[in-house]
């Protein structure tokens, strides 16, 4: 399936497809500051119980427009924010194709979910208890957050200039698995000899004169380097490492955009963490790799462009109205607001005949002729599914990317099921969903990404191939 060839703006006819060749594309860059203007509610932990205090770093929403040759469109937005809920996405969606024709596959929404920043819509919801005043920020914050990525995706429409891209690839290693085992229970801490992916894809844009222009890179890490400090910098909005490696670019490049999205991280951490001095340290660190990167030989990244959109349905284990009731009680006895919330909202639904059984979970890919391929994967998408992508598609330059288009929940591989704890079980607490997820979880949603890759005329290489 091919990307629509939807010029029905002038903006997008400002730069004829004709004047470009097989290797250019036609690129435009814009961005905006998402700070918030005033204090605001935060998201990442439930232990904040009051809104910000100040701002450390400046957050941004970035937009990179891209058409080939043959007038196929890709826009990719990245935001130094948390995730999003998927109402907020779709109506993004919706002003993108009503203003500029773009269709659902021409449009990728990524973050690279800074702990240290507002929270967005009804995204993690059940994880707080606001005020009226609160709720109002917080609504007036994300309403004039869609209005600011809706212009930026016009802005980089009207800039298209002629570009080329190229692909390559470092390693930073400050990720760590974080998924420890202590007895018979799995905590939130540091395992070593746990999964986890260093790479570090960085894409390079640059003019017709070979001026470097923007880059788009990525790191499979949670944004939680604050996570843990208890001072005042918690309370403080900052992009983490993250925020600190974009800047450090840019710093490097004036004039250049850089972009981050996060990739599979929904079970790494950034090691060492808990102090802002780490925070520098490990921005320092991504900044200088990718920096290497930029400067050595990179892949030609041809065209043309096609992408894909489509939806996974993973299934929930069974569940009963009685079981929410059991633990709304229990919650109750104990005195456990998240728990409660959680049983209360899950029996309102019961009450409505809508229990949730399953989620919807967007997936997208977008390829580059054959040089390279991103693939987005909605939630908080634990690191097992990016390695196994890689392994079963050796053939291609795969960049997958997490938390893309609506963040709606933690996406355990099946080790991960299986051995319990925060991802697959306490966190979907916070997420107001049942949980935790049937056992058919990673091959449910690695067929349906076969099946979209296979669109592409992607298929995964068999053991046997490979043996051969």
């Amino acid at each position: 399936m091919r990307l629509a060839s939807a010029f029905v703006l002038s903006v997008c006819l400002s730069l004829p497809a004709a004047v470009l060749s097989a290797d250019e594309f036609a690129v435009g860059i814009a961005r905006v500051k998402i700070t918030p203007e005033k204090p605001i509610r935060m998201s990442g932990y439930a232990s904040r119980n009051k809104p910000s205090v100040g701002v450390l770093q400046d957050l941004w929403a970035k937009c990179l427009a891209i058409r080939d040759a043959e007038g196929h469109r890709i826009v990719i937005l990245t935001t130094d924010l948390i995730g999003y809920s998927n109402d907020f996405s779709a109506e993004l969606f919706t002003r993108a194709k009503e203003k500029y024709g773009l269709n659902r596959e021409e449009i990728l929404l990524t973050c690279s979910h800074t702990h240290s920043g507002p929270v967005v819509g009804k995204n993690l919801r059940v994880m707080y208890q606001f005020s009226p005043e609160e709720t109002e920020t917080i609504h007036e914050y994300t309403s004039q957050l869609l209005d600011k990525l809706v212009t930026i995706i016009g802005q980089g429409l009207d800039n298209l200039q002629p570009a080329q891209l190229s692909v390559g690839h470092g390693t930073v290693g400050f990720a760590v698995n974080r998924r420890e085992k202590r007895g018979d229970t799995v905590v939130l801490g540091v395992n070593p000899e746990g999964p986890v992916d260093h790479d570090v894809p960085v894409i390079k844009v640059t003019g017709s004169d070979g001026t470097l222009r923007a880059v788009l890179f990525g790191y499979a890490c949670h944004c939680t380097t604050i996570g843990g400090n208890t001072g005042e910098d918690f309370y403080k909005i900052h992009g983490d490492y993250a925020g600190v490696a974009q800047a450090k670019i840019e710093e490097a490049h004036p004039g250049v955009t850089a972009m981050f999205t996060i990739l599979c991280g929904g079970d790494q951490n950034p090691n060492p963490r808990g102090e802002i001095a780490y925070v520098q340290q490990h921005g320092e660190a991504l900044a200088a790799e990718v920096e290497r990167v930029l400067a050595g030989p990179m892949k030609a990244v041809r065209g043309p462009l096609h992408a894909v959109v489509d939806v996974a349905e993973l299934e929930f284990r069974p569940h009963t109205r009685e079981q929410f009731e059991d633990e709304l009680q229990k919650a109750l006895a104990a005195k456990d607001v998240y728990r409660e919330r959680r049983a209360r909202r899950m029996l309102e639904l019961y009450d409505a005949g809508k229990p949730i059984r399953a989620v919807s979970v967007p997936i997208q890919a977008i390829r580059f002729d054959e040089t390279l391929t991103l693939v987005a994967i909605g939630g908080e998408v634990c690191v097992e599914y990016d390695l196994r992508l890689k392994k079963e598609f050796p053939q291609e330059d795969l960049v997958v990317i997490g938390y893309a288009n609506d963040v709606m929940c933690y996406i355990p591989s099946k080790n991960v099921l299986l051995g319990g704890g925060y991802e697959p079980d306490y966190s979907m607490i916070y997420y107001g969903l049942p949980g935790p997820f049937a056992e058919n979880v990673e091959e449910t949603l690695i067929a349906a990404l076969h099946r979209l890759l296979g669109k592409l005329g992607l298929h995964p290489v068999t053991h046997q191939a490979r043996a051969e």
